[in-house]
This record gives structure tokens, sequence and C-alpha cells, in this order.
């Protein structure tokens, strides 16, 4: 029985890692314009080829694919987090307003500084989207505390969520500045404008904090089982939610920062992570939730980018068509179970 497990476990991050290879790819190879498989080749491993190829490959496709992968999978294990927290499988930084809570002070921040000529760095853009991501998260925990309910805190997430997207639309609407449309594109979810400095600092932040979730593995599983059973094997309960907060604001406020609110991913990929699976376990869950979401976003980038180039859709657009099937089909579960 515990071969087979194996065997499950061995053939499902093989699907994953397949599945992610062969997005790579084709975000390489596919765009408005066409760049051979040899040519891809030669750029990537000889850094020989033609001046424009080169340039196209180097410093606007892989940037992007780079973010996809790293804000992709970050997403998925906030969304995971928050699930655990909360206790409730459509818990999300997006649903909960986490996401436009973190949009809203990077609006803030960026329109303040374009307005004095300055470019906010990417050191900068993560703090203020973590703040506007603790203060959401403050609301809802404060709502927390006076409703029972799971379903009326999801709606007060939904409705924190709203009214800081109210917000940041009406401030970028009437934001006097020529990159206005830049920061409007950013506002609706988008994978574009990456750089290096970007992918180091996403890739830097992201790869401590989830090796932190990681290591949390074990009081993450015995939360799962209940608080009392959680406190009976050690695990310091005030202290192991705040990490949980933090650890789950830090990944959204990174996604946030650098690719605007992206929605449904941190609820639909741990759901279906979980079903490939067949286990909670953190162990297995937590990178799995990674590659899940990596090859998800990967997936919904290359539709954004070519489905009507050469305009392209907002991430979130295309993730929202996707991931919110999987959500109507978890209500639908829960309501039969219950």
């Amino acid at each position: 029985m515990r071969k087979k497990l194996h065997l499950r476990y061995w053939i499902a991050f093989g699907f994953l890692a397949l599945l992610l290879m062969i997005f790579i790819v084709w975000n390489i190879n596919f765009g408005s314009i066409e760049i051979s498989v040899r040519e891809i080749m030669e750029i990537l491993f000889l850094g020989k080829g033609e001046d424009t190829a080169l340039n196209i490959i180097w410093e606007i496709r892989l940037p992007r694919i780079l973010a996809a992968i790293i804000l992709g999978g970050a997403l998925s294990v906030s969304g995971f987090l928050l699930q655990t927290f909360f206790g409730n499988p459509i818990a999300s930084p997006f649903v909960l307003g986490i996401s436009s809570g973190a949009k809203l002070v990077v609006s803030l921040v960026m329109i303040f500084l374009l307005g004095k000529s300055m470019v906010a760095s990417s050191a900068v853009l993560i703090l203020a989207a973590f703040v506007g991501s603790m203060i959401s998260m403050g609301f809802v925990l404060l709502v927390a505390k006076k409703v029972k309910q799971m379903s009326a805190l999801i709606i007060s997430g939904i409705m924190i969520g709203y009214i800081c997207s109210a917000v940041t639309d009406f401030v970028i609407t009437f934001a006097d500045d020529s990159n206005i449309v830049n920061l409007h594109n950013w506002s609706m979810g988008s994978f574009s404008s990456m750089n290096w400095e970007n992918v180091r600092m996403m890739a830097v932040v992201t790869a401590v904090t989830v090796l932190m979730v990681f290591l949390m593995s074990k009081p993450i599983s015995a939360y799962q089982l209940g608080e009392g059973y959680a406190q009976n094997m050690g695990v310091n309960i005030k202290l192991f939610r705040v990490a949980l907060i933090l650890l789950s604001s830090i990944l959204s406020a990174c996604v946030t920062a650098f690719a605007g609110p992206i929605s449904f991913v941190g609820i639909a990929v741990p759901h279906l992570v979980k079903s490939l699976l067949k286990t909670a376990r953190p162990l297995l869950v937590i990178p799995a939730c990674f590659l899940g979401g990596a090859v998800f976003c990967l997936f919904c980038d290359l539709i954004a980018r070519t489905a009507f180039a050469p305009t392209e859709l907002s991430i979130s657009s295309v993730t929202a068509v996707f991931g919110a099937p999987v959500v109507i089909y978890i209500m639908i579960r829960r309501k039969r179970s219950a």
C-alpha cells in the first residue's frame, strides 16, 4: 500500500514537472515574432543569435516566464496557508481582499513617486504591498472575531476587496502621469514589463518564504487535525497563527507588487493539487502547490499573450475563466457532503 502511495506521489510530481517544462518551452517559442527552436537553443545555450531575437528571448520572454513561475507558485502556497488558517477551501488572498489592499497601497506609493519623477524599486513595491496586505488582513481578522459563520467572513473579505479596488480605480483615474497606462495594466493583473531586477528580488523573497513554510510542514499538519491536537503536540498556537498570517501576506504582497492582483490561483491550485495527490499532507502539498501554481500561471499567461494577439488580456481574466469553475465545484461538493 505504501509503495503504491509513493508511486502515486512520484507520478504526480513527475506529471507537474513535465507540464512545467512543456509550458516553459511553449512560452519561449510562442509570440508575436516567431523564433525557430534552433535559434532559441543557440541563444539559450551558446549566447549566439540575431540581436533582435537575442533581446526578445533574454530581455522579454525569459523574465516574464520566470516571473510567472515564481509568482504563480507563491500565490498558490499563500492560498494554501490561508485555507489552513481559516479552515475553508475557498479562502485566498484575492477572495479575502488581501490582494486588493496590497494593490491600493502600492498604487498610492507608485503614483506619489511618479509625481516626484521617481521610480519605485522592487523592495519598496514589496514593502508597500506587505503593508496593504497586513491592513486588509487586520480587517479580515477583526470580522472573523465578530462572525461565526465562515460564509459571512468570505463575504466580508469580498466587500473589503471591492472597497479597496474602487478606491484604487478612483486614484488611478485621476492620476496625472504619462506612465498611468502601465499602472492601469498592472492594476488589472499582468506579467508584462518584467525585468531581471524584478525577477531577482521576487526569487529571493519567495524562496526564503516558501522554505520557511516548508519547514513548518509538521506544525501545519498537526493544526489541520485541530487546535487541541496541535497544542498537545507542542505547537504554540498563537505564534503559529502569527507565522501563517505573516508568511501568507509576504507571498501575496510579492505577487501583487510585481504582477497586480491575480484571481482564483490561490483557491483552485491547492484544491487541484490535493485531488491529484489524494492527500493533504503539507510535506507533499506545499511543493506540489508551488509547481501547480507555476504551471497554471504559465498556461494562463500563454493564453493571455496569444489568444487575441497583438492585444493582451489581463492575466486575472484568464485565471478567472479556468479557476472559477473549480471554486463552483468545491462549493457544490461541500453542499453535498454537508
